[in-house]
Protein backbone atom coordinates (compact mmCIF):
# COMPACT_ATOMS: atom_id res chain seq x y z
CA UNK A 1 0.00 0.00 0.00
CA UNK A 2 1.51 3.47 -1.18
CA UNK A 3 1.65 6.29 1.43
CA UNK A 4 1.81 10.03 0.97
CA UNK A 5 3.86 12.03 3.44
CA UNK A 6 4.24 15.68 3.63
CA UNK A 7 7.59 17.26 3.93
CA UNK A 8 7.89 20.95 5.52
CA UNK A 9 8.54 22.31 1.80
CA UNK A 10 4.95 21.98 1.28
CA UNK A 11 5.65 19.28 -1.03
CA UNK A 12 3.70 15.44 -1.51
CA UNK A 13 6.59 12.64 -1.09
CA UNK A 14 4.96 9.35 -2.64
CA UNK A 15 6.74 6.75 -0.90
CA UNK A 16 6.48 3.94 -3.23
CA UNK A 17 8.84 6.02 -5.61
CA UNK A 18 12.07 5.01 -5.24
CA UNK A 19 14.74 7.44 -2.83
CA UNK A 20 16.63 8.48 -6.24
CA UNK A 21 13.00 9.87 -7.89
CA UNK A 22 12.27 11.60 -4.25
CA UNK A 23 14.95 13.99 -4.03
CA UNK A 24 13.98 14.99 -7.92
CA UNK A 25 11.32 17.70 -7.71
CA UNK A 26 10.77 17.56 -11.70
CA UNK A 27 9.27 13.66 -11.36
CA UNK A 28 5.57 12.57 -12.08
CA UNK A 29 4.96 11.50 -8.36
CA UNK A 30 5.99 14.48 -6.37
CA UNK A 31 3.37 17.67 -6.33
CA UNK A 32 4.82 21.14 -5.08
CA UNK A 33 1.78 23.32 -3.08
CA UNK A 34 2.33 26.81 -2.94
CA UNK A 35 2.58 28.56 0.54
CA UNK A 36 -0.06 30.26 2.16
CA UNK A 37 0.02 33.92 2.84
CA UNK A 38 0.60 35.05 6.65
CA UNK A 39 -2.80 35.57 8.24
CA UNK A 40 -3.59 39.25 8.86
CA UNK A 41 -3.08 40.34 11.97
CA UNK A 42 -6.52 42.45 12.75
CA UNK A 43 -8.03 43.91 15.76
CA UNK A 44 -11.56 42.08 16.33
CA UNK A 45 -12.40 46.22 16.86
CA UNK A 46 -11.54 46.72 13.37
CA UNK A 47 -13.95 43.55 12.50
CA UNK A 48 -16.66 44.74 14.43
CA UNK A 49 -16.54 48.45 12.58
CA UNK A 50 -16.60 46.56 9.07
CA UNK A 51 -19.44 44.56 10.55
CA UNK A 52 -21.38 47.60 11.42
CA UNK A 53 -20.45 49.34 8.58
CA UNK A 54 -22.03 46.63 6.38
CA UNK A 55 -25.34 45.76 8.67
CA UNK A 56 -25.84 49.95 8.32
CA UNK A 57 -25.28 49.82 4.44
CA UNK A 58 -27.88 46.76 4.17
CA UNK A 59 -30.50 48.51 6.40
CA UNK A 60 -30.14 51.89 3.75
CA UNK A 61 -30.56 49.26 1.01
CA UNK A 62 -33.54 47.50 2.80
CA UNK A 63 -35.02 50.86 3.32
CA UNK A 64 -34.72 52.07 0.02
CA UNK A 65 -35.61 48.69 -1.71
CA UNK A 66 -39.24 49.09 0.25
CA UNK A 67 -39.55 52.45 -0.57
CA UNK A 68 -39.26 51.96 -4.39
CA UNK A 69 -42.16 48.85 -3.54
CA UNK A 70 -44.66 50.70 -2.20
CA UNK A 71 -44.12 53.50 -5.37
CA UNK A 72 -44.44 50.72 -7.69
CA UNK A 73 -47.34 49.83 -9.39
CA UNK A 74 -49.02 46.52 -11.23
CA UNK A 75 -49.12 46.89 -14.64
CA UNK A 76 -52.70 47.26 -16.06
CA UNK A 77 -53.27 43.56 -17.71
CA UNK A 78 -52.34 42.18 -13.72
CA UNK A 79 -55.35 44.25 -12.31
CA UNK A 80 -57.53 43.53 -15.11
CA UNK A 81 -56.64 40.09 -14.57
CA UNK A 82 -57.00 40.08 -10.87
CA UNK A 83 -60.21 41.98 -11.28
CA UNK A 84 -61.78 39.28 -13.47
CA UNK A 85 -60.70 36.53 -11.05
CA UNK A 86 -62.42 38.16 -8.44
CA UNK A 87 -65.66 38.45 -10.76
CA UNK A 88 -65.26 34.27 -11.16
CA UNK A 89 -67.98 32.40 -9.28
CA UNK A 90 -66.46 28.78 -9.60
CA UNK A 91 -62.64 28.72 -9.12
CA UNK A 92 -62.34 25.18 -8.69
CA UNK A 93 -63.79 24.54 -12.33
CA UNK A 94 -61.63 27.20 -14.12
CA UNK A 95 -58.61 25.76 -11.77
CA UNK A 96 -59.51 22.87 -12.92
CA UNK A 97 -59.82 23.67 -17.05
CA UNK A 98 -56.42 25.00 -16.57
CA UNK A 99 -55.18 22.22 -15.45
CA UNK A 100 -56.24 20.01 -17.31
CA UNK A 101 -54.83 22.58 -20.42
CA UNK A 102 -51.56 22.34 -18.72
CA UNK A 103 -51.95 18.56 -19.19
CA UNK A 104 -53.30 18.54 -22.69
CA UNK A 105 -50.02 21.05 -23.68
CA UNK A 106 -47.64 18.79 -22.02
CA UNK A 107 -49.26 15.51 -23.75
CA UNK A 108 -49.37 17.69 -27.41
CA UNK A 109 -45.67 18.93 -27.21
CA UNK A 110 -44.90 14.59 -26.34
CA UNK A 111 -46.76 13.59 -29.39
CA UNK A 112 -45.34 16.15 -31.33
CA UNK A 113 -41.77 15.28 -30.17
CA UNK A 114 -42.76 11.70 -30.75
CA UNK A 115 -43.71 12.56 -34.54
CA UNK A 116 -40.88 14.62 -34.99
CA UNK A 117 -38.25 11.53 -34.29
CA UNK A 118 -40.42 9.74 -37.34
CA UNK A 119 -38.31 9.85 -40.77
CA UNK A 120 -40.76 11.30 -43.41
CA UNK A 121 -43.22 13.25 -41.37
CA UNK A 122 -40.87 16.61 -40.00
CA UNK A 123 -40.56 17.24 -43.79
CA UNK A 124 -43.83 16.87 -44.77
CA UNK A 125 -45.32 18.82 -42.29
CA UNK A 126 -42.93 21.35 -42.92
CA UNK A 127 -43.79 21.34 -46.46
CA UNK A 128 -47.54 21.81 -45.34
CA UNK A 129 -46.93 24.86 -43.17
CA UNK A 130 -45.12 26.57 -45.80
CA UNK A 131 -47.98 25.90 -48.40
CA UNK A 132 -50.91 26.88 -45.39
CA UNK A 133 -48.76 30.06 -44.51
CA UNK A 134 -48.73 31.25 -48.23
CA UNK A 135 -52.19 30.56 -48.56
CA UNK A 136 -53.06 32.51 -45.35
CA UNK A 137 -50.58 35.71 -46.54
CA UNK A 138 -52.39 35.55 -50.12
CA UNK A 139 -55.99 35.12 -49.06
CA UNK A 140 -55.84 37.27 -46.13
CA UNK A 141 -52.59 39.66 -45.91
CA UNK A 142 -51.63 41.20 -49.26
CA UNK A 143 -54.26 42.79 -50.35
CA UNK A 144 -56.39 45.72 -48.20
CA UNK A 145 -60.27 44.78 -48.42
CA UNK A 146 -59.14 41.54 -47.18
CA UNK A 147 -56.86 42.78 -44.61
CA UNK A 148 -59.43 45.06 -42.83
CA UNK A 149 -61.77 42.42 -42.80
CA UNK A 150 -59.31 39.95 -41.22
CA UNK A 151 -58.38 42.43 -38.61
CA UNK A 152 -62.30 42.92 -37.86
CA UNK A 153 -62.54 39.58 -37.68
CA UNK A 154 -60.12 39.40 -34.62
CA UNK A 155 -61.34 42.15 -33.18
CA UNK A 156 -65.47 40.72 -32.74
CA UNK A 157 -63.39 37.75 -31.34
CA UNK A 158 -61.24 39.83 -29.20
CA UNK A 159 -64.85 41.26 -28.13
CA UNK A 160 -66.72 38.12 -27.60
CA UNK A 161 -64.14 36.22 -25.45
CA UNK A 162 -63.67 39.62 -23.41
CA UNK A 163 -67.27 40.43 -23.25
CA UNK A 164 -66.49 44.00 -23.55
CA UNK A 165 -67.34 46.96 -25.71
CA UNK A 166 -64.01 48.09 -26.49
Amino acid sequence: MASLSISSSSTIINSRASPTRQASFSSPSCISLPMLPPKPLQSTAYCRKIARNVLTRATEVEASVTAEADTTELPEIVKTAQEAWEKVEDKYAIGSLAFAALVALWGSTGLISAIDKLPLFPGVFELVGIGYTGWFVYKNIIFKPDREVLFQKVKDTYRDILGSNS
